[in-house]
């Protein structure tokens, strides 16, 4: 019998990074059975090389890996933008505390413990694709307002067809506040959002970026207004 719910595509491809070569050939079938696209490697090193050329919907990582382990993995894939969007499930024979919320901390966004039943397995599975493509489906991938088009899968930012360059930063900024026009976003929430583990910035360069992005948007900068005493919002009208 199939386990596969309503709203899941049999053809999902998923990345299983796991130096056991018995646990592989166990999880390819398991996952083979339920129609999945599956391809394992025994690295975080091929792991991240895979992931980048292949873009997974999910990616099984488990923790104890030679060379990068699965903490460093995690990191890597969700701060690329070209790897950001995997869905990851940590897989650990650790059961303590620590270990687990380690993990959820390194950007996972789920975990199972070794051994696991089949049935856990596709569950956590199914249960993870199906809120990412929930999310997908809610958030655009392609927001256009006026002659400016932001891809954020290619992370392109165009103005009337002329490609802008802006910075990762730049580009985030951007990203979020047009993804919500007209919400005010405080400095603070702004740096939440494109900090970076281990690179301690402060709210004056959230003030630095816009500056920056508004410059280099140049007609379209009308967009990005102040609100004094709070912070930024994306005006979708371009009012003055």
């Amino acid at each position: 019998m199939r386990l596969l719910p309503r709203g899941i595509s049999p053809k999902a491809k998923i990345l299983c990074v796991e130096d056991d070569l018995n646990l592989q050939k166990s999880i390819s079938y398991i996952l083979w059975k339920e129609e999945y696209q599956v391809h394992c490697v025994s690295s975080g090193e091929e792991g991240i090389e895979w992931a980048r050329r292949e873009k997974p919907d999910l990616a099984l990582i488990d923790l104890a890996l030679p060379g990068i382990d699965g903490h460093r993995v995690c990191s890597v894939l969700r701060k690329d933008p070209a790897t950001s969007r995997i869905a990851l499930i940590v897989v650990t024979a650790q059961t303590r505390i620590e270990e687990i919320v380690a993990s959820l901390r390194d950007h996972a966004d789920d975990y199972i413990t070794k051994p696991f039943e089949p049935e856990i397995l596709l569950a956590r599975i199914h249960a993870l694709l199906r809120r990412n493509a929930v999310a997908v489906d809610r958030e655009t991938l392609v927001l256009e307002i006026d002659d400016l088009a932001i891809d954020r899968r290619a992370y392109e930012v165009r103005e009337n067809g002329r490609k802008i360059g802006l910075s990762k930063t730049e580009f985030e900024i951007l990203s979020l506040m047009a993804g919500k026009p007209n919400q005010v976003f405080t400095r603070s929430r702004i740096l939440d959002h494109v900090r970076e583990d281990g690179y301690p910035i402060t709210e004056r360069v959230v003030d630095y970026h816009i500056t920056g992005l508004r410059k280099k948007l140049g007609r379209a900068g009308k967009f990005i207004r102040t609100v004094r005493g709070v912070g930024y919002k994306f005006d979708a009208a371009g009012n003055p």
